[in-house]
């Protein structure tokens, strides 16, 4: 389970400026370090390169990087914007994310300082002849990264923002979180199993501001558990829209006073993450869809595309457990209640299953997966699988004419049913 900090170091570098900047430090760096090394360097080595080439080098560096990384960013802006209005705005911010896309700008931007900052040391002679050596070997060395990180752009280029490679990263990154829920169901802490109320025995603890909650420090909460000597039993999982009536947990402590310590543990913002949220990647994937299905776009292959992946995700989620041997569970003083496949069901397929009512390749496709998600899974996938078969064949029914299609769907959702049965 990721603590606080850790977290909060992982978003950090997630951040195009950070990186940005730690290049461009580097490139003055760079710059800077030929007048301390040339020193070390022997006396008849400048005899043997024409180290004055070095200045008309940098100058087209310092041009043509400037003018490279204005355009690099006017494609980022325009492949934000077409992701946006293609697919979904939520899936902006994974593209924002994308390391490829940072670092190459960083590299130029890098670059573009590195070559200025050497011609400002050039003018001022702070190089001497051994130093324009040594500046012109890393220069050579920069060109070098200059055109690899053009060549992986153009290449990146031709896929950054398009709806297919947006639908990739966004099953990517709710596989990610998939997956790290499965290793951690209860995010490290105890199942709970029943909803505790409000009782005399249990102090309540509420949010003090509205949003989304994107991450929770259980091993703070187990800290106040063990320090306290108590039980903490979180009610609100990371995805949840919280406000000042929104209950965040319950602890069977007397002092209500200690509890607003707890409150940090809770990282609120005004939008969900991906991190610890694996709903909200599926309700991205049927946004994805819903768009698609829009009379604008009118694609139901996009949204045919997302009821595979889906499948894809949905049936990771089998292995997860619905219990942890006592070994496993690293907080046992907190209790979390656990994410139900009914809601990952609906999350994904709801809207599809709306939105899709009167393409009948779109509903076909929805009641195959849904009957393969019965087959591959236990008792929980195969009611929540005919529950939605059964809803979407009526949605189905109401503007699908074509009597064949109509059988053709109640066909396979009677196969849902037999095993769901």
């Amino acid at each position: 389970m990721i603590s606080k900090w850790r977290w909060v170091i992982l978003r950090l570098s997630r951040q195009l400026w950070l990186r940005a900047t730690l290049f461009a430090v580097l490139g003055v760096v760079t710059a800077l370090v030929s007048t301390v090394v040339e020193r070390h360097l022997p006396w008849e080595l400048p005899g043997k390169i024409g180290a004055d080439a070095v200045d008309g080098i940098l100058n087209i560096l310092a041009s043509s990087m400037l003018a490279v990384t204005t355009f690099s960013l006017s494609v980022m802006v325009a492949a934000y914007a077409s992701a946006t209005s293609n697919a979904t705005p939520r899936a902006t911010k994974l593209l924002m994310q994308d390391s490829t896309t940072q670092n190459v700008l960083a590299t130029f931007v890098g670059s573009f300082l590195y070559s200025l900052v050497g011609l400002i040391a050039l003018n001022t002679g702070a190089y001497g002849a051994r130093g324009r050596v040594v500046l012109f070997v890393v220069t050579m060395a920069v060109i070098v990264l200059i055109v690899a990180t053009i060549l992986r752009w153009i290449d990146h280029l031709s896929r950054l923002g398009r709806v297919g490679e947006t639908t990739n990263r966004v099953e990517n990154a709710t596989a990610e979180a998939i997956k790290g829920r499965i290793e951690n169901p209860f995010l490290g802490g105890r199942r709970r199993i029943n909803e505790k109320t409000s009782s005399s025995s249990l102090v309540e603890l509420y949010s003090e501001s509205v949003g989304y909650i994107q991450h929770i420090d259980i091993s703070a909460l187990s800290d106040f558990t063990e320090k306290h000597e108590c039980q903490i039993y979180v009610d609100a999982l990371p995805g949840a829209f919280v406000h000042p009536a929104r209950r965040l947990l319950s602890v069977n402590l007397s002092d209500a006073g200690e509890l607003e310590n707890l409150r940090s543990a809770f990282s609120i913002d005004d939008q969900r993450s991906f991190d610890q949220d694996p709903r909200f990647g599926l309700v991205v994937l049927a946004e994805i869809a819903s768009r698609a299905l829009s009379p604008a776009m009118n694609d139901p292959g996009t949204a045919i595309d997302v009821i595979g992946r889906g499948v894809r995700l949905l049936s990771l989620w089998r292995d997860c457990p619905t219990q942890l041997d006592e070994e496993k569970i690293s907080f046992p003083n907190v209790w979390v209640p656990p994410l139900e496949v009914e809601d990952l069901f609906y999350d994904v397929y709801m809207s599809i299953a709306r939105d899709g009512a009167g393409v009948f390749e779109v509903q076909i496709r929805l009641q195959k997966a849904l009957l393969a998600l019965a087959m591959l899974g236990d008792q929980r996938y195969k009611a929540n699988a005919a529950r939605l078969s059964q809803i979407a064949l009526e949605l189905a029914d109401t503007t699908i004419e074509i009597k064949e299609q109509k059988t053709i769907l109640a066909d396979v959702n009677r196969q849902i049913r037999e095993i769901a049965d």
